[in-house]
């Protein structure tokens, strides 16, 4: 069993920054994909970014040239470091690891908060 367990949300003023990680305990099989989604109040959830184990990194127009995801392999954690931060990125963001072979592993976090509001 995989737990992911993410930190770093809060709230930041239009045009701020934040840096949410995710930590993750145990490992998926791989091939595999980490990845950052968020969700607004009556929205679906939508893919923010994410990266498999090949290498494959992809953004939402949204967020492309504002958002960066990375990995700590060492520390087995993903990071999301957001830039130039909007209102309308008010959401709660939530890490996601799942295996592309075994649909089994297919995990989640609990979710932090961003709030960017002046």
């Amino acid at each position: 069993q995989v737990q992911l367990v993410e930190s770093g949300g809060g709230l930041v003023q239009p045009g701020g920054s934040l840096r949410l990680s995710c930590a993750a305990s145990g490992s998926i099989f791989s091939p595999y994909v980490m990845g950052w989604y968020r969700q607004a109040p009556g929205k679906q959830r939508e893919l923010v970014a994410s990266f498999t184990s090949g290498g494959t990194i992809n953004y939402a127009d949204s967020v492309k040239g504002r958002f960066t995801i990375s990995r700590d392999s060492a520390k087995n954690t993903v990071y999301l470091q957001m830039n130039s931060l909007k209102p309308e990125d008010t959401a709660v963001y939530y890490c996601n690891g799942r295996s592309m072979v075994l649909r089994s592993q297919n995990y989640w976090g609990q979710g932090t908060q961003v709030t960017v509001s002046s």
